[in-house]
């Protein structure tokens, strides 16, 4: 079984429209309860079991109560679990010093969401004894954090962290056989980035993303960094590399945004491939 969280359009959905096509029985989970059950009827409809291989449980993931009567629910209806994704964020955040509720509620899903999952099943999911996977979704936001929305960034930030030493953790029990991903999508047409009808030629679809993670997963990576129709791994490498080296070269925070470094930014990304 996979259950899913954000799974009533976008990156979960498409997931779980996968995982169902593996043969895997699917618990939806969303805050979005109309559209969580028109997801789930249409998922239904395309599920080789059909509707009795789907779930959808409603659900606000910043409420632990919400995540444990996920966790019971997905067990009553389907038993073990194989696949759980912490996938369910939300956007618009604000600066560092404005939109204080705002910065509030991101923290409480985006990140609290996964912790919450996170403290819920992982250790139902180790006693299984079975290989299964925790994927958080995460984002490039969390590592180069760009300006324009410190308090999703941030949050990001700490999804990454936070599944970082959840790999750790996982790998030093002796006979565990969970494993745990980072999925850092590139851009993505999605509800959460969408801003008309017509999907920009640089986005990659939902589907491509969950295509590539299904790739990744086989492969046995912790660090899904997904490319999109405009930038490639090496633009993102790079980018990343400038962030970090941001801190051992003692530049200014944010230096590919400061004017003074623009040009050896832009240098930077010309240079030869080491």
């Amino acid at each position: 079984m996979a259950v899913i969280t954000g799974a009533a359009s976008g990156i979960g959905l498409a997931a779980a429209r996968r995982f169902a096509g593996m043969g895997l029985k699917v618990c939806l989970a969303d805050v979005e309860e109309e559209r969580l059950q028109a997801a789930a009827m249409a998922l239904a409809g395309d599920a080789p079991e059909g509707a009795a291989s789907v779930r959808a449980v409603p659900t606000d993931v910043s409420r632990l109560e919400d995540v444990r009567k996920l966790k019971d629910a997905a067990l009553e209806a389907f038993g073990e679990i194989a696949v759980l994704m912490n996938n369910a964020a939300i956007g618009d955040g604000g600066r560092p010093w404005e939109r204080y509720d705002r910065w509030r509620r991101l923290i409480e899903v985006n990140l609290w969401g996964v912790i919450n999952g996170i403290q819920v099943f992982t250790q139902t999911m180790i006693d299984q004894g079975s290989p299964c996977a925790i994927i958080n979704t995460g984002s490039k936001q969390g590592i180069t954090t760009p300006p324009g929305d410190a308090a999703y960034n941030v949050t990001k930030a700490g999804v990454k962290v936070l599944t970082e030493q959840l790999a750790h953790e996982l790998r030093n029990i002796a006979g565990c056989r969970v494993t745990a991903h980072l999925l850092v999508p590139g851009f993505t047409f999605t509800g959460l980035t969408a801003r008309s009808e017509e999907k920009p030629a640089a986005a990659w679809m939902p589907d491509e993303v969950v295509d590539f993670l299904l790739q990744r997963l086989a492969d046995g990576d912790f660090y899904v960094i997904c490319p999109d129709n405009a930038v490639t791994r090496d633009v993102d490498n790079r980018r990343m590399q400038w962030a970090i080296d941001d801190i051992i070269k003692n530049r200014p925070a944010l230096s590919r945004w400061h004017p003074d470094y623009k040009d050896a930014f832009e240098a930077f990304m010309r240079s030869p491939r080491p």
